[in-house]
């Protein structure tokens, strides 16, 4: 089976001289489909510079990036920017919602940016708000909602274009405990039902502990990984080990 996300040796150096920061030194990881992969570590460890270099947030200053099996970052720029419109999604601690839409605008934008048609992109970001529960406030602007409801209106607009991959940087970081249960609930049915693999950077063990598979970083180095209690149905029926 192919991996969606590959990388190998992964160097990412800022400065140089006295402020060379070493950020990433020599990563290197395979996601399948249906994974759901959660990074562990420190803060400044380089957990979110890893999701950066492998979304194509951010230029690698060694390695390769492949998703799908093409090469992110051998990719001009523009062709770039279209592999993550369309390949990607992506969630962050802060929401990243734009203020003066409404919920149901904030999810079609992505869909619009990529040429989708205004019909199209308007019936596929309802049908997104739907699955994450959020239909009766499709017409809620950011300031009226909660957290959770933030939160989750960014994981449908995460989802709205059936990414290959979807990207998750501290998604509950800034939730409460029980709106944190509902939000990691959330993802494991989008994982578990329609098969969707996520990277996610999370500082809770327990929400990592939802994932199939946790990486432990340091120091910008994978130290070690450990494989979960869950196992997604694509590996286990391809025969690895859980």
């Amino acid at each position: 089976m192919e991996p969606i996300v590959e990388a190998d040796e992964l160097w990412k150096i800022f400065g140089d001289g006295e402020s060379r920061v070493e950020a990433l030194r020599g990563v290197s990881l395979s996601v399948f489909p249906g994974e759901m992969v959660a990074v562990m570590g420190p803060s400044g460890c380089g957990k979110t510079t890893l999701l950066n270099v492998l979304s194509g947030i951010d230029t690698v200053t060694r390695g390769r990036v492949r998703i799908r099996g093409r090469d992110l970052h051998g990719m001009k720029e523009r062709e770039r920017d279209r592999c993550r419109a369309e390949q990607m999604g992506f969630v962050f601690q802060s929401y990243n919602l734009i203020p003066v839409l409404s919920a149901v605008e904030n999810v079609e934008l992505p869909l619009l940016a990529t040429g989708v048609p205004a019909r199209e992109a308007r019936r596929r970001a309802e049908e997104a708000l739907a699955r994450v529960g959020l239909k009766e406030r499709r017409h809620h602007r950011p300031a009226e909602l909660s957290g959770g409801q933030a939160q989750r209106v960014a994981l449908a607009r995460a989802i709205v274009n059936r990414p290959a991959v979807v990207f998750a940087d501290e998604p509950t970081g800034a939730l409460d405990r029980k709106t944190t249960e509902l939000v990691i609930d959330l993802l494991d049915h989008l994982n578990r039902v329609d098969g969707l693999t996520m990277v996610l950077v999370t500082h809770d063990p327990e929400v990592a502990e939802r994932a199939h598979r946790i990486l432990y970083m340091d120091s910008g180095q994978i130290l070690r990984e450990r494989s979960t209690k869950r196992q997604p149905p694509t590996l286990r029926s391809a025969g690895r080990e859980g």
